[in-house]
């Protein structure tokens, strides 16, 4: 028998979606599905299916495709996969089974996206992340047109009578669209991190700043800044530190989901959670930084007036890296605002169909239950 026999047979997962907005929600689906396999392939929706089936999406395919290959358990991207997961599509790639949340998924007419694999025993659930969806973050964004909320208040400090508004749809509330706040746990962040420890001789580069609603524009940056070293450390900083550079009602994720959001990439191994927004002389020596970066966008001074960066300037090590897109967390929030009502509408249609199914799963339960009294 030869080597190659010998060898364990690879075991190629499937999941599939639309991942606009990309998250930290989507990204522990992915960790997930990837645990349960060797190899990771991962189905994205074109914009007409999204379009189809779900209402117009934020980022446009090409975006998404962009930030799902970025995500570091993804093996393989496959673009244009077809809403309804087929058993075709996974013999077609090899893929043993599906992997999808403990979540609703449907169709324009209300139809499991999933029942074709799980009638053939070919599908695997893993646990939905608590508290953040597409959904749930372009409520949120919406928010932004509400004057009330326009005073510099951070999301993560508004009373729980104001975060429901968040859903224009007050007929009901789905447990997978309704809001909820994330609670972080230090086993959630040890999964997300790699863990390692940079080797001796690597070249460290640190970047630093909100990298709010993580999209293709600081996808790209971040690719640029790995280009400049070995090992790459993102600052984050607080929710109040944000919001006092950025104002209005930034940052739209707190720290703890930007924190999961980033250290989901592959192009970054550690991140300092809460950082200063001065990069003192502390800081480089303490993490052995050897390049200091910062975007082309304008460098807002410390709250004393200073110049955050004065430090790693004056002793040479700081880069100005343009990423060469100039998408912002801002343009994100004026695509949501620009079609608020559109926004509002897919908000309100999926919650509604969620709903639904909800109903129709309790009544068979109930009838289940009936025939078992009997």
């Amino acid at each position: 028998m030869s080597n190659i026999d010998n060898k364990k047979k690879i075991q190629k997962v499937w999941c599939d979606g639309c991942y606009d907005l990309v998250h930290f929600g989507h990204a522990n689906q992915i960790r997930q599905a990837k645990s349960m396999g060797d190899y990771l392939i991962v189905g994205v929706h074109s914009d007409e299916e999204v379009r189809k089936h779900k209402g117009p999406p934020v980022f446009n395919e090409e975006e998404r495709y962009k930030m799902v290959r970025a995500i570091k358990w993804v093996d393989e991207v496959v673009p244009d996969a077809p809403y309804i997961t087929a058993l075709e599509t996974l013999d077609k790639y090899g893929c043993s089974f599906c992997v999808h949340g403990d979540d609703i998924t449907c169709t324009a007419d209300g139809q499991d996206t999933y029942h074709i694999v799980k009638a053939a025993g070919r599908y695997k659930e893993c646990k939905r992340t608590e508290g953040v969806s597409t959904t749930n973050l372009v409520g949120r964004m919406l928010l932004l047109t509400k004057t009330h909320f326009d005073h510099g208040i951070p999301i993560n400090s508004m009373n729980p009578q104001d975060l429901e508004k968040i859903s224009s749809d007050s007929s009901g509330k789905s447990p997978y669209t309704g809001v909820s706040h994330f609670l972080p746990s230090s086993q959630k962040i040890v999964q997300f991190s790699d863990g390692k420890d940079p080797m001796p001789g690597d070249r460290i580069v640190y970047a630093a700043g909100a990298f709010d609603l993580f999209h293709v524009g600081l996808l790209d940056f971040l690719e640029k800044v790995k280009e400049l070293g070995d090992y790459v450390i993102v600052g984050l900083h607080t929710d109040s530190e944000v919001n006092r550079y950025k104002g209005s009602n930034y940052p739209i994720m707190n720290l703890h989901e930007r924190v999961l959001s980033v250290l989901a990439c592959r192009y970054v191994n550690q991140v300092i959670i809460g950082a200063p927004y001065k990069v003192t002389e502390e800081l480089i020596t303490q993490f052995k930084v050897d390049v200091v970066v910062h975007g082309s966008t304008l460098i807002m001074n410390d709250a004393d007036g200073s110049d955050p960066y004065a430090y790693p300037k004056q002793i040479g090590i700081f880069q100005t890296v343009d990423s060469g897109n100039p998408l912002t967390t801002s343009d994100i929030v004026q695509r949501i605002i620009a079609h608020k009502l559109e926004y509002e509408l897919r908000n309100q249609n999926k919650e509604k169909k969620e709903l639904a199914v909800l109903e129709k799963i309790q009544k068979q339960k109930e009838m289940l239950n009936g025939n078992e009294v009997i």
